[in-house]
């Protein structure tokens, strides 16, 4: 069974399919940000998202990260390292990105498995 969680008419913010929970793309709270905040922000918005399927980082299996510039991946992974559990980072890329607004640096995807009771 296939269950979509805010469900829009372009995507859904959450799809869960078999134990398997996937995200739609994350950006910042707020884009007037630089690259530190908009990336910690985001993952904010991650840890909601995950709780709300039923996950958590631990149980991250992959993330695609999107960057406007490779300029700003040294600051990115700073927040990053520093927000993944020691022993659980998931299968990741990072590539360069256009955003769909200007004032967007970063911008990431995420697929995780149900926490199992």
């Amino acid at each position: 069974m296939i269950q979509r969680i805010e469900k829009k008419q372009r995507m859904s913010r959450i799809v869960k399919h078999n134990g398997t929970i996937y995200l739609c793309g994350q950006v910042c709270a707020d884009a007037t940000k630089d690259i530190t905040e908009q990336t910690q922000t985001m993952l904010d918005k991650v840890d909601e998202l995950l709780i709300a399927a039923g996950s958590d980082r631990e149980h991250m299996l992959s993330a695609t990260i999107y960057l406007k510039t490779m300029a700003d991946f040294a600051a990115m992974n700073a927040v990053w390292d520093a927000w993944v559990p020691e022993g659980h980072a998931p299968a990741r890329a990072c590539v360069t990105a256009d955003m769909a607004r200007d004032v967007l640096l970063v911008e990431i995807s995420v697929i995780a498995a149900e926490i199992q009771a």
